[in-house]
């Protein structure tokens, strides 16, 4: 899962994007509305954390506006503003879910994994398993028919990608945002260099090129 988390308390969320890597998400950061905005507008992101009391545009603010662009991301609102008023703006503002400042980790990945069965995603999950392939992203091992082969970070970020969409047709555009996102500068030929660099290491026919859009991971 990628998430997008806008706070602007660095210390808190240095140490939320460190929890939250723990659980196997990919976390981009932004310290302030506008810039969440931007980034949230890209359409990328699974799950969007905000916390309502925000430098330029404030989280009530944010989500509106992309409520009003059409967007659905699941978003969970974060805030010490703990009135029942509070929560009944953020809520109407299109916020999915409203949680109070301090929380615990485990109250926090219980509102993710309620939000995100919308996505049909099971958040935790430690391995996929789909036909002879199996990933495990606690260990970050990788076997086919038990044998166990290596893979680089980003190819067995992608393999988890190909492996958490088997038989859909994935965009380039999709791969490199969800891989890369803002990180990337290198552009859309860094997905067909380790789609080359990850089909050395399967069955060349489980990884299909369609032409003009991306590729597609045959299950079976």
């Amino acid at each position: 899962m990628r998430v997008l988390l806008v706070d602007d308390e660095k210390k808190f969320v240095r140490a939320l994007r460190q929890y939250l890597e723990q659980q196997q998400m990919v976390v981009d950061i932004a310290f302030d509305g506008q810039e969440g905005l931007d980034k949230a507008m890209t359409g990328i992101y699974d799950l969007l954390i905000i916390d309502v009391m925000l430098p330029y545009l404030s989280g009530f603010e944010l989500v509106q506006t992309l409520r009003e662009q059409g967007d659905s991301t699941p978003t969970l609102l974060l805030t010490a503003l703990d009135t029942v008023q509070n929560r009944v703006e953020g809520l109407d503002r299109g916020a999915d879910d409203y949680l109070i400042k301090p929380f615990s980790q485990d109250e926090l990945m219980a509102r993710v994994r309620a939000l995100t069965r919308r996505l049909g995603k099971v958040v935790g999950t430690d391995v996929l398993t789909v036909g002879d392939y199996k990933l495990d992203l606690i260990t970050r091992s990788f076997t086919v028919c038990g044998v166990p082969m290596e893979l680089s970070t980003k190819e067995f970020q992608l393999l988890e990608l190909f492996l958490r969409n088997p038989d859909q047709v994935l965009p380039k555009v999709l791969i490199f945002d969800r891989i890369w996102g803002f990180e990337g500068s290198a552009g859309i030929n860094l997905v067909e260099i380790y789609v080359h660099l990850l089909r050395k290491k399967l069955p060349t026919q489980c990884i299909e090129t369609v032409r003009g859009v991306g590729y597609l991971f045959r299950g079976k």
